[in-house]
């Protein structure tokens, strides 16, 4: 996601502002005329701090912006539509697949978004459309309700782009769904197992994870976090960079990926892989310290995924 927003999509002329969100209002001070959406993620790896959906999706009804909501590492477990997201998008790949078989992408729209009240912040969806006999969007769906966004994407964009998955892989993924709720009560049990496990360890520094946050971040947790703290998270081993390479080693259950959201769980040293391209400063700024590790936890039984976790930090801490 930051290399699409950093990266590619300024390629195309298109600014991303990155802001902190600890402070709600930020995003309001980052926010100018041509703003035309805030994108979040409900838990953005690798802090697992959780997103004040709410607060933002009120700074953006007020300006006329809709809220955007990456609920990939949540579902289930978070409802950003109850707090006012206009947008939810989900990379299916992750939990709704759940199975790490299929790519593929979701977007729900939440239908309670007003995208006439401010033409000016959504020209695409208030002016004639010349690729669609000149529609202007929001006119169009007011016999069904104002769902001009998603009629948009799907009858011009998904025309144009063609993301469509293919019927064996739509067939997987409609398979996943059917029971990540079930799965994703495991995935949490699992989870906070591990993180109790973690804490108790001399080689672990410190274990991030919402159920271990204090103060405005937990308080966050609880109000958007209804189903359980997720099963995203990380710990800094006290050996730093060898220190999480000889724990990886070490991992026989665990798949050495840097997907989430698998039925199976998943470990990976960022400093090491999916940020070793990043100076260590840029690496810390993210929240990569060199012993960093981040973990998915999946749906096995909890006593083999303890067991591997200690063939691992015993390697760790050798």
């Amino acid at each position: 996601t930051w290399n699409l927003f950093a990266n590619t999509l300024k390629d195309q002329g298109l600014e991303v502002r990155f802001v902190d969100p600890a402070d709600p209002e930020n995003l309001r001070r980052a926010t100018d005329a041509r703003t035309r959406a805030y994108y979040a993620e409900t838990l953005p790896n690798p802090k697992l701090t959780v997103f004040p959906i709410a607060e933002v999706a009120a700074i953006g009804r007020e300006l006329g912006i809709p809220l955007i909501m990456d609920n990939t590492a949540a579902p289930i477990l978070c409802r950003p539509i109850d707090h006012g997201a206009a947008i939810v998008v989900y990379s299916t790949t992750k939990y709704l697949g759940g199975h790490g078989t299929s790519i593929g992408g979701a977007i729900i729209d939440s239908g309670n978004f007003d995208w006439e009240k401010f033409p000016q912040r959504q020209p695409a969806l208030n002016t004639p459309d010349p690729s669609y006999h000149g529609a202007v969007w929001v006119e169009a769906v007011k016999p069904i309700g104002p769902v001009a966004y998603i009629i948009k994407a799907r009858a011009t964009l998904l025309r144009d782009l063609g993301p469509a998955p293919s019927p064996f892989n739509a067939f997987l993924t409609l398979q996943g769904v059917e029971t990540v709720t079930l799965r994703m009560e495991r995935h949490v049990q699992n989870a906070q197992k591990v993180v109790d496990f973690l804490s108790k360890r001399s080689e672990v520094t410190r274990v991030i994870h919402p159920s271990q946050q204090t103060g405005e971040m937990r308080r966050r947790a609880d109000a958007y976090l209804k189903g359980g703290y997720g099963a995203l998270l990380g710990f800094e081993l006290k050996g730093g960079l060898d220190a999480g390479r000889r724990f990886i080693d070490a991992l026989e259950m665990f798949y050495h990926v840097a997907n989430i959201g698998d039925a199976r769980s998943l470990a990976i040293h960022p400093a090491t892989t999916t940020h070793s391209q990043l100076a260590e400063d840029a690496q810390l700024a993210s929240g990569v310290t060199p012993g960093y590790v981040r973990l998915s936890i999946g749906i096995e039984h909890i006593d083999d995924i303890i067991a591997d976790l200690e063939k691992g930090l015993c390697a760790a801490g050798a």
